[in-house]
């Protein structure tokens, strides 16, 4: 860590709110850097100057800690289902975390290392063999000096406090967010015993991230800290939500939702939304605050600009947005210029222009989690046969 800056844990302690970055595998698939499917952090390594910039979008719009881009950059998901790439995780792991030192250092940002679940948890492998993924991500993040850890995306509490465990052995501070709604885990274990069992293992820090909409999963972190606080323990809570709308998501979130991954647009959110989401946070008690899948720079931006009152400054992003649509008192036309005012973007309901769709979808609901047969990966790509399978199945849903 850079001198003279607080760490995450003195930052939390004092009061201060931390803003999270976005989701950089939907930003850079978008972007034509990440390949939907395997979701793999390569282009740390392959196009380095993309992912860079990203980072410093994101400083620029108000976060204070650049997350390394090494999501799902674990060994066996980068030789997962016929995925053959010439570059090992120790490779995107090193990358990533340079890239995120070399823009963190341009602010007051910190450096945190990310893992997540792992096909070896989905395929039944044993405890010590999944802790062994994890730890060889850690060696990484401890030689390149990362400031804290974060271990996000787990659908499972299970797989969640293992990573804990390993990452804590560190002695750097633990952030652990669950991809779960209210409904808990994928075993059916709820936020509140969710995370109790988080801090047990070690985490300071514990929240959700992605699958569900941001009063979502603020909804789940208000349940996680009530189970907390009734078991007498102490954390602090973060929330790094999707940057789309899913009121008809079921448990597994939105994966499940017929449009995912390519035809989420309608769903997105506003940054008006997004000055909604951050006071609802900030006023739950969470304060690190950020984003994950679907959220872009802009969105980070509203975040920062409705908690300026609460960090003292806005962000450098804000000297191209005026307040609440301010900047549009120049444009050359009168009826724009009258949207120049908050009561006008707080009341809107945005359309879809689109007549003949539903506003809400049927989710997938195959009913498998880990144990099931079909969840258990493999090296090889997938067969045909094994598509047609598939294919004929979700005809009968």
């Amino acid at each position: 860590m850079a001198p003279g800056k607080k760490g995450i844990l003195e930052r939390l302690n004092a009061g201060e709110v931390v803003i999270g970055d976005g989701g950089f595998v939907f930003a850079l698939e978008k972007r034509g850097y990440v390949k939907a499917g395997p979701w793999t952090p390569e282009a740390t390594v392959t196009h380095p100057e993309a992912v860079r910039q990203l980072h410093r979008e994101f400083l620029r719009a108000g976060a204070n800690v650049m997350q390394t881009f090494t999501f799902y950059a674990s060994d066996d998901k980068l030789e997962n289902r016929g995925q053959s790439l010439r570059l090992s995780g120790a490779q995107i792991n090193e990358a990533g975390c340079d890239l995120a030192r070399e823009v963190a250092s341009e602010g007051d940002a910190l450096v945190a290392g990310g893992v997540c679940q792992t096909p070896s948890y989905l395929s039944c492998k044993s405890e010590t063999e999944v802790k062994a993924v994890f730890k060889k991500q850690m060696e990484v993040f401890v030689k390149k000096g990362v400031d804290f850890m974060i271990a996000e995306y787990f659908e499972h509490v299970e797989e969640a406090v293992w990573a804990v465990e390993v990452l804590k052995e560190t002695g750097k501070p633990v952030a652990a967010c669950m991809c779960i709604g209210p409904e808990g885990d994928m075993h059916g274990v709820s936020p509140g015993d969710v995370a109790v069992r988080l801090v047990k293992a070690g985490a300071q820090i514990i929240g959700v991230n992605c699958h569900f909409d941001p009063m979502t999963c603020v909804k789940a972190v208000k349940m996680m800290k009530e189970g907390v606080e009734k078991a007498g323990l102490k954390a602090h809570y973060m929330v790094q939500p999707l940057a789309y709308h899913t009121p008809d998501c079921s448990c597994q979130g939105f994966i499940d939702l017929p449009e995912f991954p390519f035809g989420l647009e309608p769903r997105i959110l506003s940054r008006w939304d997004m000055h909604q989401y951050a006071r609802e946070a900030y006023n739950c008690g969470i304060h690190y605050i950020g984003g994950c899948c679907g959220f872009e720079p802009y969105h980070i931006r509203a975040v920062a600009e409705e908690l300026a009152p609460e960090r003292g400054y806005l962000p450098a992003a804000s000297e191209k947005h005026g307040n609440w649509g301010a900047g549009l008192e120049m444009h050359t036309k009168p009826w724009v210029r009258a949207r120049a005012r908050r009561d006008y973007w707080e009341n809107l309901k945005p359309a879809s222009g689109r007549p003949l769709c539903p506003s809400m979808s049927s989710p997938d609901g195959w009913g498998v989690t880990k144990g099931h047969s079909e969840l258990m990966q493999q090296k090889e790509a997938t067969s045909q046969d094994q598509l047609k399978q598939l294919f004929d199945r979700s005809k009968s849903h």
